[in-house]
């Protein structure tokens, strides 16, 4: 939206157009051979003023420039500085007003034209070259502020295509977020409760155990949505704040022991690898480890076990979840994890396998370019 006030650059912009309008409308009548009135000063005044408003109301200027112009014309005054008053209000009214609009004030400013110039022609003082001559004063601005607002448009247009884009992105994160999660959680709180009911009567310490695990994993998960919020929250008030929280391959030893306490065997393998990455690669490893590991425990049986291993080679960070269960074949079918696991490792210009194994079991291996945003390590 325009600034709805006159600036110190209207200002400046006005009083040099009334300067040159001025001091130039005598030469230019010197050299047509003709010779400007105190009137023709007063019409040149007149076309300029109304130039102080030309961003914030330009139909005003427009048809108050125009009209002063028009009657310029039309006493036959010399063509002078005046026209340059005349080719700004119709620049700001093009760039600024409907299409319609622009047409309609243009196709009436002509019209005066043509009566203005039409006078002189009937009285011998002029031909109709010199309409022609005007109406090209009038329509290359025209264009030109027409031009200039179909490119604000589009770009207008552009901009708010990446906003929408931005917005869905973001949501599809923290879908994707809120999936791992809540899956992870509800794995777990599923496994741990199936192993206090079958313990309950004859190891009640066993079962005290399931059902604080139960207790901690609800804990973990509700702070995780919690933290989401907030992250989301902030972000949207301070766009300097990182968007996601902090979760990362720092916190895979407190998965694992959280996934042995629900009865899956896990070794893992991931000393070191977590040093210096960035933060996207980093979360995205933990959870693509996190539900890779949920999907085992979905799937597995009970006699799986699972091996992690997190390693660096050079510029690739590989992540591998292997286990010895029944297979998790029927994720993809039945669920988006393993989805949405290829999907980040995709977003960090790496990849994605998932499958059963030749001997038994399933893997999940991905590679992700250590750099953020999955640039050229």
């Amino acid at each position: 939206m325009a600034q709805r006030r006159v600036t110190w650059l209207d200002l400046g912009l006005t009083s040099l157009l009334v300067a040159v309008g001025l001091m130039g409308t005598g030469g230019a009548a010197a050299n047509q051979g003709q010779s400007a009135s105190p009137l023709a000063y007063v019409l040149v005044v007149a076309a300029c003023l109304p130039v102080v408003a030309w961003r914030w109301r330009p139909m005003w200027t427009f048809t108050l420039t125009g009209a002063a112009t028009m009657v310029y014309l039309g006493l036959g005054y010399p063509y002078g500085p005046i026209l340059f008053a005349l080719v700004l209000a119709i620049v700001g009214l093009a760039v600024r007003s409907p299409v319609r609009r622009v047409l309609a004030a243009m196709a009436a400013l002509l019209a005066a034209a043509f009566v203005a110039i039409g006078i002189d022609v009937l009285a011998g003082e002029r031909d109709w070259t010199e309409f022609l001559t005007v109406s090209a004063w009038l329509i290359v601005p025209a264009a030109v502020g027409a031009a200039i607002k179909v490119r604000r448009d589009a770009a207008a247009d552009v901009r708010a295509a990446l906003a929408r884009r931005a917005v869905s992105e973001e949501r599809l994160l923290l879908a994707q977020e809120v999936h791992d999660v809540v899956g992870h959680g509800l794995a777990v709180i599923a496994m741990q409760s199936g192993v206090a009911l079958r313990v309950l009567e004859r190891d009640p310490a066993r079962a005290r155990e399931a059902l604080e695990a139960i207790r901690a994993t609800s804990g973990e998960a509700l702070e995780s949505l919690r933290a989401e919020v907030e992250a989301l929250r902030r972000g949207a008030q301070e766009p300097d704040v990182p968007r996601r929280p902090g979760t990362g391959l720092a916190d895979l030893p407190r998965l694992v022991d959280r996934i042995r306490a629900s009865g899956l065997a896990v070794t893992l393998d991931a000393d070191g690898p977590a040093a210096g990455l960035p933060a996207e690669v980093d979360r995205a490893a933990y959870r693509i480890v996190q539900e890779a590991l949920t999907n085992v425990l979905r799937h597995g049986g009970p006699a799986a076990t699972a091996t992690v291993r997190v390693a660096r080679d050079g510029g690739i960070l590989l992540v591998e979840v292997l286990d010895t269960g029944r297979g998790t074949g029927v994720a993809p079918a039945g669920g988006h994890g393993i989805e949405g696991m290829r999907a980040r490792a995709e977003a960090l210009g790496g990849s994605l396998e998932a499958g059963p194994r030749p001997d038994g079991g399933f893997g999940v291996r991905a590679r992700m370019l250590v750099t953020a945003g999955g640039g050229t390590a």
